[in-house]
């Protein structure tokens, strides 16, 4: 098989995954389906991946070693995708065991498969969270990221660590990708766009974090997987990979590559975007910051555009739609 992608039944997972298999390629996806939220949702997502005769899936954690160990027995893969991991700032304050089981002893799972499978090319999901309180605005992938304010942030912050030494170590081509805010069909219901636009549409009140002070690089789903195909065929070597960064050098076939739209929306223009296309009034809780959360985010995507031409594509305005739309038709209002 050419290409493990793991998270296969999240949001971002699933949606590269059907790229893939639309293009014809064989892909073994994997996901544990835990219930840190709807898993009927996760369900739906897979059943569009089952349809296609070039896709295999495995119920497994990242975590379990075991199973891991299995797949390196059974498969050959080429690529590595890896996009599992237990999301969410604010559950991080919650649960920090989830976060340390999945994206620190999961991680040094797959990287140990990397290793042993000698693949072409591992991407990994990082985070636009690991820039923490950063007051330079747009982020950078040269910027100091020693500051994460949540532990979910630091275990990306980690994650890019481990991919540096392993790729150090036994060259192993990696590039982690920092993700800016994600949304659209089939988007996670832990994350703003989807509360909102649930709250909204159910006459309910939403939270309002900052008292709406607030702006994030939000980027559409079709522009996120574009980034993550591109970046896939953009193969760091120890001389050409994106140097400058403080987790570069030449010693290792390693990036970090900003995946964002570049150009942040104040939150309650979003807000008002999704009253628009749903036709009914937000009702509002304005509350302080909470912990763990940062006021802003502004990626520089220069980087990835210049390696592979990404160019983000869809409009806030035609983004919400598509959201509000596919909201209403998933749940039969």
């Amino acid at each position: 098989m050419k290409y493990l992608l793991t998270g296969v039944a999240g949001f971002i997972g699933s949606e590269v995954c059907l790229a893939l298999l639309q293009r014809g390629e064989e892909v073994v996806g994997i996901d544990n389906l835990n219930d840190y939220y709807d898993v009927l949702l996760k369900e739906s997502r897979l059943a569009k991946l089952h349809e296609f005769s070039n896709f295999i899936f495995r119920k497994i954690s990242v975590e379990n070693r075991d199973a891991i160990a299995e797949l390196n027995a059974e498969y050959q893969f080429e690529y590595i995708i890896h996009l599992a991991a237990q999301a969410g700032v604010r559950y991080s304050i919650e649960n920090p065991e989830a976060y340390i089981d999945s994206n620190l002893v999961g991680f040094g799972n797959i990287l140990e498969l990397a290793r042993k499978q000698s693949v072409r090319h591992l991407v990994y999901a990082s985070s636009s969270s690991v820039y923490g309180e950063n007051g330079k605005q747009p982020f950078s992938e040269q910027d100091n990221v020693d500051h994460p304010v949540s532990l979910y942030a630091a275990t990306k912050k980690a994650n890019e660590a481990m991919a540096h030494s392993y790729s150090h170590l036994y060259d192993i081509p990696a590039t982690g990708l920092r993700f800016f805010t994600v949304y659209g069909p089939w988007g996670r219901p832990d994350m703003a766009p989807f509360l909102f636009t649930d709250a909204i549409l159910g006459n309910r009140p939403i939270n309002v974090f900052n008292h709406g002070n607030m702006a994030r690089d939000f980027t559409y789903i079709d522009d996120v997987v574009d980034g993550v195909l591109l970046a896939l065929n953009a193969i760091p070597t120890k001389h050409g990979g994106m140097m400058g960064s403080s987790l570069n050098d030449t010693t290792a076939c390693f990036q970090v590559l900003n995946v964002g739209n570049s150009q942040p929306v104040k939150l309650m223009d979003f807000i008002q975007a999704i009253e628009r296309f749903s036709g009914k009034k937000a009702k509002m809780n304005f509350m302080d910051m909470q912990k763990g959360d940062v006021p802003s985010t502004y990626a520089d995507i220069s980087q990835l555009r210049t390696l592979t031409g990404y160019s983000p594509k869809t409009s806030i305005e035609d983004g919400v739609q598509a959201t509000v739309s596919w909201y209403r038709e998933y749940y039969g209002l």
